[in-house]
């Protein structure tokens, strides 16, 4: 397996990985300027994309997954509940369901609580075995913090979606598996971000304050720290929501 974390515009990470026996790449969490990136680290892996995953649609940054995967032929993939949400067509995800690139499979985790629509990839490598190798947590799981509640409206409502998600689903993997999320500290999805890019879920489950903790603990606290909204949010939504990529200044930052 070949795997690439790559460190975007508002503290967002993106991920590309995939097959090098097979030549299938998956690009994950995209962000508009950086499609480029993905076409050429797929030309050194010699390998094709074969999967463009969005965990969600956006609100903090633009998305770049849907350019993409019409620049290489890929299907572009979010949850099913966007269904009618969106104005373009793209490949429903579910939950339970597999996605293949070559010897790398790719099981989706619907999670929803920083959105209804949030997924989770577990990934596992069959030439190391059947057993999971990482999860890709989107906005859900962070090093040492959580997603936040409340893009969505209804923000009790979905911290506690969010903490049954967490314990339901994530905590339950096992304790070695390897965690990578959507933001590292910097981004306004969530409060008290590490730094560090990764993580484990059994170091997570022994140090990260918020699953520790009841379940009506963890809503108060949640809703009772929400960092202020990300800037131009109902500009971006919007754009993620219609699939139209902003133009970009000469520096790449999208507008």
């Amino acid at each position: 397996m070949f795997f690439r974390q790559r460190a975007a515009a508002n503290a967002t990470l993106s991920y590309f990985f995939g097959c090098a026996g097979l030549h299938k790449a998956v690009a994950v969490d995209v962000v508009t300027g950086d499609e480029d990136w993905f076409i050429q680290e797929a030309e050194k892996a010699g390998a094709r994309i074969a999967h463009v995953i969005d965990t969600h649609v956006h609100a903090d940054h633009y998305s770049g997954g849907l350019e993409l995967a019409r620049r290489v032929g890929a299907p572009y993939y979010l949850h099913e509940s966007n269904k009618g949400r969106v104005s373009f067509d793209f490949s429903p995800l579910t939950d339970g369901q597999r996605l293949e690139s070559g010897n790398v499979l790719v099981d989706i985790l619907h999670t929803p609580g920083h959105t209804p629509d949030s997924v989770c990839l577990v990934v596992r490598d069959l030439r190391r075995g059947d057993e999971p190798w990482f999860v890709i947590t989107g906005d859900t799981l962070f090093v040492g913090a959580v997603g936040r509640p409340d893009l969505a409206g209804q923000e009790r409502e979905m911290a506690a979606q969010l903490y049954d998600t967490l314990q339901t689903k994530l905590l339950t993997l096992p304790a070695e598996l390897e965690i990578y999320p959507g933001h590292q500290a910097g981004s306004a999805c969530g409060a008290g971000l590490s730094g560090k890019p990764a993580s484990t879920i059994g170091f997570e489950k022994r140090f990260n304050p918020m699953l520790t903790m009841a379940r009506e603990s963890f809503v108060e606290a949640l809703t009772a720290e929400i960092p202020p909204q990300p800037a131009d949010l109902a500009r971006i939504m919007e754009a993620n929501l219609r699939g139209i990529a902003p133009e970009l200044t000469v520096a790449g930052v999208a507008r």
